[in-house]
Protein backbone atom coordinates (compact mmCIF):
# COMPACT_ATOMS: atom_id res chain seq x y z
CA UNK A 1 0.00 0.00 0.00
CA UNK A 2 1.21 3.35 -1.01
CA UNK A 3 2.01 5.61 2.11
CA UNK A 4 0.07 8.30 2.28
CA UNK A 5 2.96 10.67 4.32
CA UNK A 6 6.45 10.02 4.59
CA UNK A 7 8.74 11.31 7.28
CA UNK A 8 12.13 12.32 6.18
CA UNK A 9 14.56 11.94 9.10
CA UNK A 10 18.42 12.40 7.97
CA UNK A 11 21.05 11.23 10.11
CA UNK A 12 24.26 11.97 10.80
CA UNK A 13 26.29 10.53 14.01
CA UNK A 14 22.83 10.04 15.68
CA UNK A 15 23.90 6.17 16.81
CA UNK A 16 23.45 6.77 20.39
CA UNK A 17 20.35 8.68 20.26
CA UNK A 18 18.60 7.06 17.59
CA UNK A 19 16.82 4.46 19.50
CA UNK A 20 15.27 6.85 21.87
CA UNK A 21 14.00 9.38 19.17
CA UNK A 22 12.50 6.60 16.57
CA UNK A 23 10.29 4.96 19.63
CA UNK A 24 8.86 8.16 20.63
CA UNK A 25 8.43 9.55 17.01
CA UNK A 26 6.80 6.25 16.03
CA UNK A 27 4.41 6.44 18.94
CA UNK A 28 3.40 9.69 18.10
CA UNK A 29 3.10 8.60 14.25
CA UNK A 30 1.14 5.44 15.01
CA UNK A 31 -1.21 6.97 16.99
CA UNK A 32 -2.11 9.93 14.22
CA UNK A 33 -1.93 7.39 11.64
CA UNK A 34 -5.03 5.17 13.43
CA UNK A 35 -7.01 8.20 14.69
CA UNK A 36 -6.70 8.82 10.90
CA UNK A 37 -6.49 6.25 9.07
CA UNK A 38 -3.39 6.81 7.35
CA UNK A 39 -0.67 5.15 6.39
CA UNK A 40 2.87 6.05 6.76
CA UNK A 41 6.14 5.34 6.60
CA UNK A 42 9.88 6.96 7.83
CA UNK A 43 12.35 7.43 6.04
CA UNK A 44 15.89 7.29 7.68
CA UNK A 45 18.36 8.93 5.13
CA UNK A 46 21.85 8.26 7.01
CA UNK A 47 24.46 10.80 5.67
CA UNK A 48 27.39 8.94 5.20
CA UNK A 49 27.92 8.93 9.48
CA UNK A 50 30.66 7.77 11.28
CA UNK A 51 29.21 5.57 13.82
CA UNK A 52 26.74 3.21 13.32
CA UNK A 53 23.69 4.90 12.86
CA UNK A 54 22.85 3.20 9.20
CA UNK A 55 23.08 -0.23 10.84
CA UNK A 56 20.78 0.80 14.06
CA UNK A 57 18.36 1.96 12.01
CA UNK A 58 17.87 -0.40 9.79
CA UNK A 59 17.17 -2.60 12.81
CA UNK A 60 15.12 -0.46 14.55
CA UNK A 61 11.44 -1.99 15.67
CA UNK A 62 8.97 -1.66 13.01
CA UNK A 63 5.96 -0.75 15.34
CA UNK A 64 3.01 0.13 12.62
CA UNK A 65 4.91 2.25 10.31
CA UNK A 66 7.17 0.98 7.21
CA UNK A 67 10.55 1.54 7.71
CA UNK A 68 13.19 3.03 4.92
CA UNK A 69 16.69 3.06 5.49
CA UNK A 70 18.78 4.86 2.72
CA UNK A 71 22.61 4.98 3.41
CA UNK A 72 24.68 7.37 1.27
CA UNK A 73 27.89 6.50 0.38
CA UNK A 74 29.35 9.59 2.27
CA UNK A 75 28.70 12.31 3.52
CA UNK A 76 26.86 15.19 0.97
CA UNK A 77 25.34 17.33 3.14
CA UNK A 78 22.48 17.62 4.86
CA UNK A 79 20.50 19.50 1.39
CA UNK A 80 21.57 16.55 -0.25
CA UNK A 81 20.42 14.22 2.58
CA UNK A 82 16.91 15.75 2.01
CA UNK A 83 17.08 15.67 -1.89
CA UNK A 84 17.74 11.60 -1.11
CA UNK A 85 14.43 11.63 1.17
CA UNK A 86 12.71 13.82 -1.10
CA UNK A 87 13.31 11.10 -3.93
CA UNK A 88 12.82 7.88 -1.99
CA UNK A 89 9.64 9.00 0.11
CA UNK A 90 6.66 6.48 -1.17
CA UNK A 91 3.82 9.02 0.31
CA UNK A 92 2.24 11.46 -2.03
CA UNK A 93 2.83 13.98 1.37
CA UNK A 94 6.36 14.76 3.05
CA UNK A 95 7.30 15.65 6.18
CA UNK A 96 11.10 16.55 6.83
CA UNK A 97 12.33 16.49 10.39
CA UNK A 98 15.86 16.21 12.15
CA UNK A 99 16.76 12.59 13.63
CA UNK A 100 18.55 14.61 16.95
CA UNK A 101 15.38 15.20 19.15
CA UNK A 102 15.54 18.86 18.60
CA UNK A 103 12.30 18.55 16.39
CA UNK A 104 9.64 17.30 18.70
CA UNK A 105 7.55 14.38 17.13
CA UNK A 106 4.88 15.96 19.32
CA UNK A 107 4.44 18.60 16.78
CA UNK A 108 2.99 15.80 14.28
CA UNK A 109 -0.19 16.04 15.19
CA UNK A 110 -0.59 20.28 14.54
CA UNK A 111 0.68 19.71 11.55
CA UNK A 112 -1.52 17.00 10.38
CA UNK A 113 -4.40 19.20 11.55
CA UNK A 114 -3.11 22.03 9.13
CA UNK A 115 -2.31 19.80 6.31
CA UNK A 116 -5.69 17.56 6.52
CA UNK A 117 -8.23 19.85 8.38
CA UNK A 118 -7.24 23.55 7.19
CA UNK A 119 -6.13 22.59 3.55
CA UNK A 120 -2.96 24.04 3.93
CA UNK A 121 0.34 23.16 1.64
CA UNK A 122 2.76 23.86 3.83
CA UNK A 123 3.32 24.09 7.24
CA UNK A 124 7.05 25.21 8.70
CA UNK A 125 8.70 25.17 12.42
CA UNK A 126 9.64 28.77 13.52
CA UNK A 127 11.96 28.87 16.47
CA UNK A 128 9.51 31.14 19.03
CA UNK A 129 12.69 32.85 20.06
CA UNK A 130 16.59 32.89 20.05
CA UNK A 131 17.18 33.81 23.56
CA UNK A 132 19.26 30.47 24.32
CA UNK A 133 21.58 31.49 21.43
CA UNK A 134 24.84 33.23 21.68
CA UNK A 135 24.09 37.03 20.64
CA UNK A 136 26.68 36.81 17.91
CA UNK A 137 25.09 34.43 16.39
CA UNK A 138 21.91 35.81 16.23
CA UNK A 139 22.85 38.97 14.88
CA UNK A 140 24.76 36.69 12.20
CA UNK A 141 21.41 34.47 11.51
CA UNK A 142 19.39 38.04 11.06
CA UNK A 143 21.33 39.65 8.52
CA UNK A 144 21.94 36.57 6.50
CA UNK A 145 18.22 36.44 6.16
CA UNK A 146 18.32 40.42 5.51
CA UNK A 147 20.53 39.79 2.99
CA UNK A 148 18.95 36.85 1.21
CA UNK A 149 15.77 38.54 1.06
CA UNK A 150 17.55 41.65 -0.07
CA UNK A 151 15.27 42.12 -3.69
CA UNK A 152 13.82 38.75 -3.42
CA UNK A 153 10.99 37.49 -5.64
CA UNK A 154 9.89 35.68 -2.32
CA UNK A 155 10.78 35.99 1.31
CA UNK A 156 11.99 33.37 3.61
CA UNK A 157 10.87 33.10 6.88
CA UNK A 158 13.56 34.21 9.39
CA UNK A 159 14.05 31.34 11.92
CA UNK A 160 12.28 28.65 9.80
CA UNK A 161 14.02 25.28 10.01
CA UNK A 162 13.59 22.34 8.19
CA UNK A 163 10.71 20.60 10.10
CA UNK A 164 7.41 21.11 7.75
CA UNK A 165 5.13 19.29 6.34
CA UNK A 166 3.91 19.12 2.36
CA UNK A 167 1.03 18.55 1.08
CA UNK A 168 0.70 16.52 -2.05
CA UNK A 169 0.76 18.99 -4.86
CA UNK A 170 3.79 20.96 -3.10
CA UNK A 171 5.80 17.90 -2.53
CA UNK A 172 5.27 17.02 -6.30
CA UNK A 173 6.11 20.64 -7.14
CA UNK A 174 9.66 20.59 -5.02
CA UNK A 175 10.32 17.02 -7.03
CA UNK A 176 10.07 19.26 -9.80
CA UNK A 177 12.76 21.13 -9.30
CA UNK A 178 15.75 19.73 -11.36
CA UNK A 179 18.77 21.99 -9.53
CA UNK A 180 21.75 20.47 -7.89
CA UNK A 181 22.41 23.15 -5.56
CA UNK A 182 19.25 22.95 -3.73
CA UNK A 183 18.50 25.28 -0.39
CA UNK A 184 15.21 23.32 0.97
CA UNK A 185 13.79 26.35 3.09
CA UNK A 186 14.30 28.54 -0.17
CA UNK A 187 12.54 26.52 -2.20
CA UNK A 188 9.93 25.25 -0.33
CA UNK A 189 8.81 29.29 0.12
CA UNK A 190 8.96 29.73 -3.36
CA UNK A 191 6.66 26.75 -4.78
CA UNK A 192 3.94 29.35 -2.95
CA UNK A 193 0.59 27.27 -2.35
CA UNK A 194 -0.86 27.64 1.36
CA UNK A 195 1.46 28.25 3.66
CA UNK A 196 1.66 28.87 7.35
CA UNK A 197 4.63 28.97 10.28
CA UNK A 198 4.22 26.99 13.50
CA UNK A 199 6.18 28.56 16.37
CA UNK A 200 7.78 25.95 18.38
CA UNK A 201 10.60 25.48 20.72
CA UNK A 202 13.67 23.31 19.92
CA UNK A 203 14.26 20.41 22.59
CA UNK A 204 17.37 20.03 24.11
CA UNK A 205 20.07 17.33 22.29
CA UNK A 206 19.88 14.17 24.98
CA UNK A 207 23.26 13.09 22.74
CA UNK A 208 25.73 14.25 21.10
CA UNK A 209 26.58 17.90 19.96
CA UNK A 210 25.75 19.25 16.42
CA UNK A 211 28.59 19.08 14.22
CA UNK A 212 27.36 22.78 12.58
CA UNK A 213 30.62 25.13 14.19
CA UNK A 214 31.18 28.39 12.47
CA UNK A 215 32.23 27.62 9.53
CA UNK A 216 30.36 24.89 8.80
CA UNK A 217 27.05 27.61 8.56
CA UNK A 218 28.89 30.17 6.89
CA UNK A 219 29.95 27.64 4.02
CA UNK A 220 25.95 26.45 4.51
CA UNK A 221 25.09 30.37 4.08
CA UNK A 222 27.40 30.61 1.31
CA UNK A 223 25.79 27.91 -0.63
CA UNK A 224 22.19 29.13 0.10
CA UNK A 225 22.92 33.08 -0.97
CA UNK A 226 24.65 31.98 -4.38
CA UNK A 227 21.92 29.09 -5.33
CA UNK A 228 19.08 31.13 -4.35
CA UNK A 229 19.65 34.99 -4.50
CA UNK A 230 21.12 37.54 -6.34
CA UNK A 231 21.55 39.94 -3.58
CA UNK A 232 25.48 39.37 -3.24
CA UNK A 233 25.96 40.60 -7.18
CA UNK A 234 23.43 43.53 -6.11
CA UNK A 235 24.95 44.59 -3.20
CA UNK A 236 28.78 44.29 -4.92
CA UNK A 237 27.11 46.45 -7.88
CA UNK A 238 25.73 48.92 -5.73
CA UNK A 239 29.08 49.14 -3.93
CA UNK A 240 31.19 49.62 -6.98
CA UNK A 241 29.01 52.47 -8.45
CA UNK A 242 29.33 53.43 -4.73
CA UNK A 243 33.08 53.65 -5.12
CA UNK A 244 33.18 55.25 -8.63
CA UNK A 245 30.99 58.10 -7.70
CA UNK A 246 33.18 59.07 -4.68
CA UNK A 247 36.25 58.36 -6.51
CA UNK A 248 34.69 60.79 -8.87
CA UNK A 249 34.19 63.52 -6.01
CA UNK A 250 37.27 63.47 -4.81
CA UNK A 251 38.96 63.61 -8.21
CA UNK A 252 36.99 66.86 -9.03
CA UNK A 253 37.31 68.12 -5.78
CA UNK A 254 41.13 67.48 -5.97
CA UNK A 255 41.18 69.66 -9.21
CA UNK A 256 39.26 72.87 -7.37
CA UNK A 257 42.10 72.45 -5.12
CA UNK A 258 44.66 72.56 -7.55
CA UNK A 259 42.64 75.77 -9.91
CA UNK A 260 41.48 77.68 -7.22
CA UNK A 261 43.70 77.85 -4.01
CA UNK A 262 46.73 76.60 -5.15
CA UNK A 263 47.29 73.31 -3.31
CA UNK A 264 49.64 70.83 -4.78
CA UNK A 265 48.50 67.33 -5.85
CA UNK A 266 48.61 64.82 -3.17
CA UNK A 267 51.27 62.01 -4.24
CA UNK A 268 51.85 58.77 -3.15
CA UNK A 269 49.67 58.26 0.02
CA UNK A 270 46.83 58.87 -2.29
CA UNK A 271 47.64 56.70 -5.01
CA UNK A 272 48.50 53.52 -2.98
CA UNK A 273 45.15 53.57 -0.72
CA UNK A 274 43.53 54.32 -4.21
CA UNK A 275 44.73 51.42 -5.67
CA UNK A 276 44.02 49.52 -2.54
CA UNK A 277 40.82 50.49 -2.00
CA UNK A 278 39.76 49.51 -6.13
CA UNK A 279 41.54 46.72 -6.14
CA UNK A 280 40.10 45.20 -3.02
CA UNK A 281 36.70 45.58 -4.67
CA UNK A 282 37.83 44.11 -7.76
CA UNK A 283 38.81 41.13 -5.72
CA UNK A 284 35.89 40.71 -3.94
CA UNK A 285 33.05 40.75 -7.02
CA UNK A 286 35.31 38.84 -8.51
CA UNK A 287 35.46 36.22 -5.77
CA UNK A 288 31.55 36.59 -5.83
CA UNK A 289 30.87 36.10 -9.74
CA UNK A 290 33.59 32.94 -9.24
CA UNK A 291 31.18 31.67 -6.50
CA UNK A 292 28.00 31.97 -9.06
CA UNK A 293 30.35 30.54 -11.90
CA UNK A 294 31.26 27.33 -9.70
CA UNK A 295 27.21 27.08 -9.01
CA UNK A 296 26.61 27.07 -12.62
CA UNK A 297 29.35 24.60 -13.83
CA UNK A 298 27.87 22.56 -11.16
CA UNK A 299 24.52 22.55 -12.77
CA UNK A 300 26.25 21.89 -16.15
CA UNK A 301 28.16 19.17 -15.32
CA UNK A 302 25.15 17.20 -14.51
CA UNK A 303 26.83 15.11 -11.52
CA UNK A 304 24.53 12.98 -9.33
CA UNK A 305 24.03 14.80 -6.32
CA UNK A 306 24.40 11.26 -4.27
CA UNK A 307 24.93 7.83 -4.06
CA UNK A 308 23.16 5.28 -2.00
CA UNK A 309 25.68 2.44 -1.31
CA UNK A 310 22.70 0.28 0.94
CA UNK A 311 18.57 0.71 0.89
CA UNK A 312 16.57 -1.23 3.30
CA UNK A 313 12.67 -1.16 3.34
CA UNK A 314 11.43 -2.82 6.30
CA UNK A 315 6.97 -3.58 5.89
CA UNK A 316 5.17 -2.60 9.35
CA UNK A 317 2.70 -5.83 6.93
CA UNK A 318 5.43 -7.84 6.22
CA UNK A 319 7.29 -8.17 9.21
CA UNK A 320 4.08 -8.98 11.37
CA UNK A 321 3.33 -12.30 8.19
CA UNK A 322 7.17 -13.30 8.11
CA UNK A 323 6.87 -11.41 4.86
CA UNK A 324 9.94 -12.15 2.31
CA UNK A 325 10.31 -8.25 1.68
CA UNK A 326 10.48 -7.54 5.65
CA UNK A 327 14.13 -6.05 5.81
CA UNK A 328 15.38 -6.66 2.50
CA UNK A 329 17.87 -4.59 0.78
CA UNK A 330 15.60 -2.79 -1.85
CA UNK A 331 17.11 -1.67 -5.43
CA UNK A 332 19.22 -3.82 -8.18
CA UNK A 333 18.47 -4.97 -11.92
CA UNK A 334 14.90 -4.94 -12.83
CA UNK A 335 13.42 -2.81 -9.88
CA UNK A 336 11.61 0.44 -10.90
CA UNK A 337 11.46 1.86 -7.65
CA UNK A 338 12.43 4.79 -7.43
CA UNK A 339 12.16 6.13 -10.31
CA UNK A 340 13.53 9.67 -9.48
CA UNK A 341 16.77 8.27 -8.84
CA UNK A 342 17.41 7.89 -12.74
CA UNK A 343 18.14 11.33 -12.68
CA UNK A 344 19.32 12.72 -9.56
CA UNK A 345 21.06 9.77 -7.61
CA UNK A 346 22.62 6.53 -9.38
CA UNK A 347 22.69 6.55 -12.41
Amino acid sequence: MTPDLSIVVPLYNEAEGLPSFHASLNAAASTEARARGLHMEIVYVDDGSRDDSAAIAATLPVLGIDIQVVALSRNFGKEAALMAGLDHARGDAVMFMDGDGQHPPEMIPTFLRLWKDEDYDVAYAVKADRSDEATSRRLFVRAFYKLLNFGAATTIPEDAADFRILSPRAAAALRRMPERNRFFKGLSSWIGFRQIAVPYRPAARAHGSTSFNFLRLLGLSMEALTSFSPAPLRLAAAFGAALAGLALLYGSWIVVERLVWGIPLPGYPSIVVGLMVIGGTQLLVMGLMGEYVARILSEIKARPVYYVADHVLNRAGAEASGHPLAGQPMGGPGLSYPAALASRAEP
